[in-house]
């Protein structure tokens, strides 16, 4: 009786533990996220930086370029588009004043009313000043987490970039001598699929957004940049994503006519089809191998465990997960697998 009380507690111990250890990870999911997408991101510099330095430029100096690359996209946007997407947004608003946009809902029809009546009613829902919590309050804590966010992933990226081997090197010495080669090489093919897909998604944001928001400019479409931006923001996240951007694309449409709301439509189709049949396969190819039905499930299943922010991470952790199964129950040899060239040669950056 005795040795069965001591299995019964210490069987008890170990579910408890396990029980806390998976609330206290479920606690830091948003941190883990970060994480996890500075570990994204360090991927998909990392052949770039190993370009660099094949060229005689150090590591350090390399990643401090592409830093400063993505902050002169980052400023190049600010000055190109986010003044015009401005004057848009006031357009859009027409410089109303919630009484204005209250009697234009009255007075209009069809979809322009449905639109404008809830954006009259989330206006009367708003707290007056000083009411609950203060407006310019709560957008400069918003503001201040996202900084801090970003600055968070940056340098996880950068240590991660450094990092990495030290830790390829633990593991491996948890293993046995005969896995060891298998795991560094699973460990390589996983960063070089997050990194191709990184890149290509990054590809994909820009052409999409920039190729649209020209179609909606050149049929008429109200607030072309804007709607343009929006299809290319989404396609971040798979299947989902370019369907909100038609319907939405169709619903600005229909605020001035249904010949416009098919052009629109007609407009996201034509650059979707060009897409998947001759962008996807020749810039993307099969970089991370899941099916659009695993997609759309794991995005799906992403956003409602953990919320809208981890949607962007659905595909490259499933792509881990899928690996992984590759290697060890398909018994599948992760040096002989294949990663598609997006901007740099994928397998250069092992050399």
């Amino acid at each position: 009786m005795g040795e069965i009380a001591k299995r019964v507690a210490l069987a008890t111990l170990i579910v408890i533990t396990i029980v806390a250890l998976a609330l206290a990870l479920w606690k830091l999911k948003l941190v883990l996220a970060l994480v996890f997408l500075g570990f994204i991101l360090a991927a998909a510099m990392r052949p770039g930086v190993e370009a660099l330095k094949r060229r005689g430029v150090p590591r350090g100096v390399g990643l401090l370029l592409h830093y400063l690359a993505l902050a002169g996209l980052l400023a190049l946007v600010l000055w190109a588009v986010v003044p015009r997407a401005v004057d848009q947004v006031e357009g859009a608003l027409g410089g109303s004043t919630q009484a204005e946009i209250h009697r234009e809902a009255t007075a209009s029809k069809g979809i322009k009313h449905e639109i404008l009546t809830a954006i009259d009613k989330r206006l009367r829902d708003l707290p007056a000043a000083g009411e609950l919590w203060d407006p310019a309050l709560e957008f400069t804590i918003r503001a201040f987490e996202i900084l801090l966010g970003i600055f968070f992933v940056l340098a996880t990226a950068a240590y991660w970039f450094f990092e990495r081997d030290r830790a390829v090197d633990f593991v491996a010495s948890l293993l046995p001598r005969p896995k060891r080669k298998r795991m560094r090489d699973t460990w390589d093919l996983i960063d070089l699929k997050l990194g191709a897909f990184v890149r290509g998604q990054a590809l994909l944001i820009a052409l999409v957004g920039t190729v649209l928001s020209i179609a909606f400019w050149a049929i008429g479409l109200p607030y072309f940049i804007l709607v343009g931006a929006f299809a290319g923001l989404v396609e971040i996240v798979p299947v989902i994503g370019p369907l909100a951007a038609g319907a939405v694309a169709v619903g600005v449409g229909l605020t001035e006519s249904w010949q416009l709301a098919l052009a629109a439509g007609i407009a996201v189709l034509v650059v979707r089809l060009i897409e998947d049949y001759l962008v996807v396969p020749r810039v993307l190819g099969d970089t991370v191998g899941l099916s659009p039905l695993l997609v759309l499930i794991s995005v799906t299943a992403v956003g409602i465990l953990f919320g809208g922010f981890a949607v962007v991470l659905a595909v490259p952790l499933v792509a881990v997960l899928v690996t992984v199964l590759d290697v060890v129950v398909r018994d599948l040899d992760p040096a002989e697998e294949e990663v598609p060239t997006v901007l740099f040669p994928a397998k250069e950056a092992e050399t």
